[in-house]
């Protein structure tokens, strides 16, 4: 079947990171969805500028945001924690890619935006029982899905 020259095809994950990465940004999307976001976009890319990762509306009342969250999952170590992986300079490249997104849907410009991190927090645990594994003393990861959500965990300066 041809596809429409103006249908973006989604990307192959060929890799398990790249797999892992899409199951947690599936697990916020449902997340905020059920918290009353809705879903503008997700994985969406400027060429050689950026991605981000969702995109979602939050209405009020009176009002409405358009949130760019940034999903985040690390393994849990003294260096810090997923939250902690969203670097200065990631940030910026968020931001750049969010005024790129406003750019191409101009229909979205006059809304306020906020900058969002969903952090997924992998603790490690230690499996000492034989009956489980037959070795003893092997480390086993185990994932908590509760995510740390982080609202306006950054802000863009010179929108």
């Amino acid at each position: 079947m041809v596809q429409p020259n103006n249908v973006q095809r989604p990307l192959a994950l060929t890799s398990p990171k790249q797999r892992q990465g899409s199951l947690f940004e599936q697990q916020a999307c449902q997340f905020l969805q059920q918290q009353g976001l809705v879903l503008i976009a997700q994985n969406w890319q400027q060429p050689k500028i950026g991605e981000l990762d969702l995109v979602m509306l939050e209405t009020g009342q009176a009002w409405s945001t358009l949130v760019f969250v940034e999903v985040r999952q690390r393994l849990r170590s003294s260096f810090g924690d997923a939250a902690l992986s969203v670097t200065k300079a990631k940030q910026r490249k968020i931001i750049k890619t969010a005024k790129y997104f406003l750019q191409q849907h101009p229909k979205y410009a006059h809304f306020e935006c906020r900058f969002d991190v969903i952090a997924y927090n992998i603790e490690r645990s230690i499996n000492n029982n034989p009956a489980v594994n037959n070795d003893k003393n092997v480390e086993h990861t185990a994932v908590t899905f509760q995510p740390e959500w982080l609202l306006g965990a950054f802000m863009a300066t010179a929108w």
